[in-house]
């Protein structure tokens, strides 16, 4: 409980700040799903025959940016666990690899379209977009109020054959030797990685000339220390499991 009311004031406390930069209050998923529902019928029908859907997201710890993940139908799975990874796993990472984002995700369009993809042509795991390509987003629109939108595409099945720390994360998947417990981290490390892919491009929209280096050994270390935390807190549960078994046996 005391958790939930630090980051209710945490969250109130960036809806402030938003206002007194922006004036106006952040766009939310709901406003966009009225806008997408909204828009002409002939729009609407098109874009349901190339099987194109929306999915919003938003960090729960801060009024924004707005993630938009934009799909085929045939994703449907991978947008959830991007979603997912946007407003469960972010919230459970250490804080110190939250706080490291925190200017940045301030500083970022209220409004980020992520495109995703099965593969990119040139191979890479993502791209920020110097455009917005979207359809619905890309011109204004009095729903966003001003708000700046931004664009980047990820290829998931990339993303899930990519080993970012190779020992480190051997070292972690052993703890898992198999069953659903095994299962449960390969999909929180598919998620962690999505989500660190998102802050890297993320962090390339709000500081063009930094190098790739430092941006790349911030999102690395979000990735690890996640994961690592996921890992402490899944055998820390499993032993005191374990240790009730015994103790119900004895």
């Amino acid at each position: 409980m005391a958790a939930d009311r630090l980051n209710g004031l945490s969250m109130h406390r960036n809806w402030n700040r938003m206002e007194a930069v922006t004036g106006s209050l952040p766009v939310t998923g709901a406003e966009i799903v009225n806008y997408l529902h909204g828009r002409s019928r002939w729009l609407r029908a098109r874009e349901w025959l190339r099987g194109r859907r929306y999915l919003p997201a938003r960090f729960m710890d801060r009024a924004r940016p707005l993630v938009v993940v934009a799909y085929p139908v045939r994703d449907a799975r991978a947008a959830f666990q991007v979603a997912l990874a946007v407003e469960q796993d972010w919230l459970t990472a250490p804080q110190p690899g939250r706080e490291a984002y925190d200017e940045i995700l301030f500083k970022a369009p209220g409004l980020i379209v992520l495109q995703l993809r099965r593969k990119n042509p040139c191979g890479c795991l993502g791209h920020r977009h110097p455009y917005v390509n979207e359809q619905p987003f890309a011109e204004p629109h009095e729903i966003f109020r001003g708000t700046g939108v931004g664009e980047l595409d990820i290829a998931y099945t990339r993303v899930a054959s990519w080993q970012p720390l190779p020992l480190s994360d051997i070292a972690l998947d052993t703890k898992f030797l198999e069953g659903t417990r095994l299962e449960d981290f390969r999909a929180k490390q598919f998620r962690l990685k999505m989500l660190s892919i998102l802050l890297h491009e993320t962090h390339h929209m709000v500081e063009a000339e930094a190098p790739e280096t430092a941006i790349r050994e911030r999102s690395i270390a979000f990735y690890h220390d996640a994961l690592a935390a996921y890992v402490e807190n899944a055998v820390d549960t499993m032993s005191l499991t374990i240790d009730r078994s015994f103790s119900r046996m004895e």
